[in-house]
Formats: C-alpha cells, structure tokens, sequence
C-alpha cells in the first residue's frame, strides 16, 4: 500500500489539499483512505460529510477516518490497571473509572499512529493519505516511533528477559523488588507496535509533503520543515503552494508569492494550486482544485560513505541537510552512535558498521551537504597483512 504523509503550516489548507488529493485518486480508481488526527472535524467540513471514529464512505471507493483519541486511551489505562494491579495495590493507590479520563497530550498523535499501522495491516486500501498534524507536531510524530523504542530499550533491555528465572533471587540481593513479568510483557508488546508503525513511516512507498501558502511566513515554515525532514533521511515529494492569488489581485500580495515560489522551485516540485475565492467546501470545490497525484516517488534520501583511505586516510559520511545553518549544527560521538542537532531539531543515529571503528576526524557544511570525515581507529581496523 502508498502512504502520503501531508503536512505544513497551521493555517495554509493542508487538510483541504488532502481531502482534495484523496478524491482525485479515488476519482482514478484508486481505492483510497483518507486518515486524520484533528479532535474538531475539520476534514468533515471541507468533505462535506462528518467523519469520527468510524470510517465513513465519502464517494466511491473513498473513506475518511478520524480515530477516537479519548476512547483508544481509556483502553489502554484500564489495560495497564489491569495488568498494574499488584504494584498499585502495593501502594495504596485507588483506580481511575475510565469515565473521569480526558487524554493526555499526545495521545491523538499516538492514536493516529496505531491507526497508520493498523490501516498498513489490513491492506483493504491501494492508497493511505494521511492528514498530519501542523508542521511542528508533524514532525515530533515522525520521529516518536523511533525515539519511544530508543527509550524502551534502554530501560527495558530485550536481553535482561532470559533472566526472568533469576529475577526473585536478584530482587533479595539487591533489596529492592525487580520488574515484574507483565512489564516486560508490555514493552514488548510496546516495542512490536512501534516497530510495525516506524516500518511504515520509513517504507519507500511511503511519501511525506508538504502544503504552505506563499509568503514570507510560509517560506520560513517550508525552510523549517525541510531541514527537520532531511534529518530524518526524508525529502518531500512534492510541495504544495497552496491559495495562489490571480494576477489581478494586490500587486503587493502578488509580488510577495512570486518571490517565495521563485524561492521554492530551486529546491523543490512546486505544484500552485489557485485561490478560489473563497473556502473549498464539498466535493465539486475539492474537484476544482488542481492538486498533484500521487507518483511511484521514493522520498528517502540516502547517507552514503565514501572511501577516501587511499587519498586521504579517511571515510566521510555524507549527510544531505538543505536549509542547515554552519552555526547551528551540533554533533557528537557517543560509542556507536552520533547525537545530532541541526537549529532546534536533535536525532540519534547509529553509525554505519565501518564507522564504529573509526574516530572522528572532522566536519563541514557544503552546499547543503554535512560532510563528516572519520579515520580508522588502529586498535580496532583490521590490520592488512
């Protein structure tokens, strides 16, 4: 199944410019599900048709679902109370009704996770497009699967589970009790459904891009957008210049969105979609709307090493990071991987295996590029004979 991940601004008609592109495939033939997080039905409104917590059939061979957030989360506290109930009985500690629960924040990203996974398994549809919260909500989305399995894993060690025998034992020489087997049991679990969603999000028919209006404010959210994209190894398909004004408009608003798609087109496809005049609502207005179809594109992007032993001694790591500013990237080594920041955006990735071997030796920014220079480490390079 295609998966097209769309975002951008608050405000610049990401969730118009999704409904749009989803009834244009299904219009195609594609079978096509249309998928967002928003707790106000915004999507029901451009649609024309109410959506919630039960997929909907908005034309043929098009559905639209909003994934209860509230209901998904009540499941989950009364799953861990259930599973909890020694350690909460253990303190003293009394059981929320699942009536009192209001969700905490995230859980509509975590709802529309599941959902993204759930929708990958069932494969009922050709096509999922995925309404994305705006751009800085969208963008901690795509990288929780990976850091929440990070974290897991350093708390929780799969390994320290062979030794589930030796746990009572432990627990008296230690003095303190040891992590029961239904906490285990739940990060494992924990750490599968992430991996199923983080699959997903890093597949290649999985596309992500990116909608903004254009303008001052729209090119420094593109600008934002794409360097924090990039540092995930992702490069959006497409971006949609969205409520482009006719000539004869303000000349000033017009000279302003000349400049940013000037701007955008040196660095991206650019697909204008025109101002109707007034708010997209239905279908026969989403029909009117020019946007792009979804294309057999790969948005990953690769981060290749290059052998430069014979010339120079070392290996350098190519990191494309368009948008990066030389005095906002900060890195550092730790063991086997490499902390990474790049203005407000951080990542931890795992070094290639011939890196782990090395030292670093060097770093700079060339035309959107961070090249890293790594030299072998004599106590671990295989000596040539």
């Amino acid at each position: 199944m295609r998966t097209l991940l769309i975002t951008g601004p608050g405000g610049s008609g990401r969730t118009t410019v999704a409904a749009a592109t989803a009834l244009r495939a299904a219009g195609n033939g594609t079978r096509t599900l249309l998928l967002s997080a928003d707790r106000t039905d915004s999507l029901g409104a451009v649609l024309g048709v109410p959506t919630g917590a039960k997929p909907v059939e908005v034309a043929e061979r098009l559905t639209a679902w909003r994934p209860d957030a509230t209901a998904r989360f009540r499941q989950d506290l009364a799953a861990f109370q259930e599973r909890a109930t020694s350690a909460l009985d253990l303190l003293g500690a009394s059981r929320l009704d699942p009536e009192e629960v209001t969700p905490l924040p995230g859980a509509e990203e975590l709802s529309l996770l599941r959902a993204v996974r759930d929708a990958a398994l069932a494969e009922v549809h050709d096509l999922l497009i995925v309404d994305l919260p705006p751009t800085p909500q969208a963008l901690a989305l795509l990288a929780l699967p990976e850091e929440l399995r990070r974290y897991l894993r350093r708390l929780l060690p799969p390994e320290r589970q062979a030794a589930r025998a030796l746990r009572p034992m432990l627990g008296r020489l230690a003095g303190v009790p040891m992590p029961a087997e239904w906490l285990y049991e739940t990060a494992s679990r924990w750490d599968l459904e992430l991996g199923a969603v983080e699959a997903v999000l890093a597949d290649r028919d999985t596309v992500v891009r990116i909608v903004a209006e254009p303008g001052p404010a729209g090119a420094d959210a593109v600008r934002t957008a794409g360097l924090a994209l990039a540092l995930r190894g992702l490069r959006p398909d497409a971006l949609v210049a969205n409520r482009v004004v006719p000539e004869a408009w303000s000349p000033g608003l017009v000279a302003q969105q000349r400049k940013a798609l000037e701007e955008w087109q040196e660095t991206y496809d650019v697909h204008g979609v025109p101002h109707l005049g007034h708010d997209p609502r239905g279908t026969d207005d989403l029909a009117a709307l020019p946007v792009p179809g979804v294309n057999d594109t790969d948005s990953t992007v690769e981060w290749p090493v290059t052998d430069r032993l014979a010339e120079e001694g070392v290996l350098v790591w190519h990191l494309p990071l368009p948008g990066a500013i030389r005095e906002e990237l900060d890195l550092i080594r730790r063991g086997d991987e490499l902390v990474l920041a790049a203005g407000p955006f951080r990542r931890i990735v795992p070094l290639p295996s011939a890196l782990r071997r090395c030292t670093v030796d060097g770093a700079a920014l060339r035309e959107g590029e961070l090249r890293i220079r790594f030299a072998p480490d004599p106590d671990l390079w295989p000596q040539t004979p």
